[in-house]
């Protein structure tokens, strides 16, 4: 069996997972493509990378979204990924009967708050044609879904809400102090912990900023590599919290080191919902962060009232400090969290339900 994978994304977030983890479940019975839409795809993940596919931008005239629906030749099923690879659908629409093509599965995740409210018209109207004959489309939420059934008037027998999933660590597992390099959590010490590449975009700086407004005891720990280092460093020193800021690098097991931190915090603005969000939720953590896509409806009910107006760089330290300041509430919102990612958030659960709708689209009793 041949499964083409149009804009997936490879980019670290929980929607680039979710592809990764399908791909390792379904196993070598199965010849993988992709057409990536951002990052590169991990080196132990065995799929093919198609860079001869037409381009997924452009203005979508007949001729080009021809040439997207004859790329789609030769497969058994065709998985789609997000408004960047919208055109793929709609080629398959237009061209499907006609080619003969695959099967198609539709996967919306990473709105953005604009589009969570409504979206624009055109976008609306162009889901409306693009997804006329899916064989399905995915929705990572509720709230997707309620547009699915609504503005892009979908059939509800063709929208399957399945949500994002991730490897939870065992429930048992106690933290080490030592699990991060050069970094031992001392007793007494409250951390402040953010998993996210140095990178500019990810504007860490308002965390080591906000740093400085919380009482000693609480250590800003931010798991990652990257460009920023240095300049964090500058700001912590300038600030003279250069003591309690911790940058130990990348490691393997994001878990182990999350499982030492007190509070869960997201500093950037970005449209992305990073799967170490849920591995904080499934440890017992109340998560901090600007209310960007699909996070509220991830968190727990408890916790969506503490996400704050993206770039209200106020809001977010007022909402840190608040809570620091309280650890009946970390708490209590943490535990909420643990049982609503566990209930809702598995990864075991998303990859047999999606395996389930891709079975459905091929008319086969299951995968490979």
């Amino acid at each position: 069996m041949r499964i083409l994978h149009i804009g997936a994304r490879c980019d670290g977030s929980v929607a680039a997972r979710r592809t990764e983890r399908l791909i390792e479940a379904v196993g070598p019975k199965v010849e993988h493509a992709i057409v990536a839409a951002a990052g590169a795809v991990h080196p132990r993940i065995a799929v093919s990378v198609r860079d001869d596919f037409p381009a997924l931008t452009g203005i979508p005239t007949p001729g080009r979204l021809q040439r997207i629906a004859r790329a789609m030749q030769g497969y058994d099923l065709v998985l789609s990924h997000g408004w960047e690879a919208i055109d793929a659908p709609m080629a398959h629409t237009l061209f499907g009967q006609f080619l003969g093509l695959p099967p198609l599965v539709h996967h919306e995740d990473g709105l953005d708050a604009g589009e969570l409210a409504g979206g624009s018209w055109r976008r609306n109207w162009v889901r409306r044609v693009a997804l006329g004959r899916t064989a399905a489309l995915v929705v990572p939420s509720r709230q997707v879904e309620a547009l699915a059934l609504g503005a892009w008037q979908q059939p509800p027998a063709r929208v399957r809400r399945i949500g994002f999933g991730t490897v939870l660590p065992a429930e048992t597992r106690k933290p080490r102090p030592d699990a991060l390099p050069r970094v031992v959590k001392r007793k007494g010490e409250l951390w402040l912990g953010a998993v996210a590449p140095l990178q500019p975009e990810e504007k860490l700086y308002r965390l080591v900023r906000m740093l400085a407004e919380l009482p000693e005891p609480w250590q800003l720990v931010v798991v990652g590599e990257g460009p920023e280092r240095e300049p964090l460093r500058a700001d912590a020193l300038r600030l003279g919290v250069a003591h309690r800021l911790h940058l130990p690098g990348d490691i393997a097991d994001h878990a182990g080191a999350i499982a030492l931190f007190d509070l869960f915090a997201v500093s950037s603005d970005r449209n992305r919902l990073p799967e170490a969000v849920i591995e904080a939720m499934a440890t017992g953590l109340a998560v901090l962060a600007p209310n960007i896509g699909e996070l509220a409806e991830t968190l727990a009910e408890e916790n969506r009232g503490l996400l704050t107006p993206p770039g209200d760089e106020q809001a977010l330290a007022a909402a840190i400090a608040k809570l620091a300041g309280n650890g009946a509430d970390r708490r209590g919102i943490g535990e909420a969290n643990r049982r609503h990612a566990r209930a809702e958030h598995d990864a075991k659960a998303m990859i047999a339900k999606l395996r389930s709708v891709y079975a459905q689209a091929l008319r086969r009793p299951s995968l490979p």
